[in-house]
């Protein structure tokens, strides 16, 4: 059967999600339509295609242990000129999506492995591309705010087309979101679900 590449990431729901990844291919980036707009918990990993189902298993043990959390996103950032990434930041839920993406990895599970940079929660707008679109998408995103609550996860698959699909959903085992001082919104339960 051979390997497949696979990813495990939030998803930011709609209506944010197809604004930022019409915003990312329109500042050029050929790649934004094949990418779901997210956060990332595991970057591409080729895993057997007969591992599979093994680290399905295991993702909904994550999952199943995991409660949902705020997340929000705000004001734009760079990974530049270690790597050619501007992003949409996380300002809210980034430890959360940093203890999730630990467990995700954990030497223990299928998909351990290590990570080229220090794990960073982010939201990818531009990749890649020229230095001007760069400078743009950081502009022009830079007052970008976003905030829902985060119940789940999912795992993706990159085709050989380059796009990556949804394989499977993984809600989290709880269902209250614990309110966070500082962000009224959140305390007055006004965050809608996805």
């Amino acid at each position: 059967m051979g390997t497949v590449t696979i990813g495990v990431s939030i998803a930011v729901p709609e209506p944010h999600g197809s604004l930022l990844q019409e915003r990312r291919a329109g500042f050029g980036d050929a790649a934004a339509h094949g990418i779901p707009t997210h956060v990332t918990l595991l970057p591409p990993t080729e895993v057997e295609a007969t591992g599979l189902p093994a680290v399905q298993a295991y993702l909904a043990q994550v999952a199943a242990a995991a409660r949902p959390f705020p997340m929000r996103l705000s004001g734009t950032g760079t990974f530049r000129p270690l790597s050619p990434v501007v992003y949409v930041r996380v300002v809210l839920g980034a430890e959360d999506c940093g203890r999730l993406q630990q467990r995700v990895r954990d030497a223990s599970g299928p998909v351990a492995r290590d990570l080229q940079f220090p794990y960073h929660p982010h939201v990818t707008v531009a990749h890649g591309i020229d230095e001007a679109a760069m400078d743009r998408a950081f502009a022009e995103l830079a007052d970008f705010e976003a905030e829902w609550s985060c119940t789940g996860f999912a795992l993706y698959e990159q085709g050989v087309d380059e796009v990556w699909r949804k394989l499977r959903e993984y809600p989290f085992g709880g269902s209250v979101v614990p309110p966070q001082g500082g962000y009224p919104d959140v305390e007055r339960g006004t965050i809608a679900s996805r």
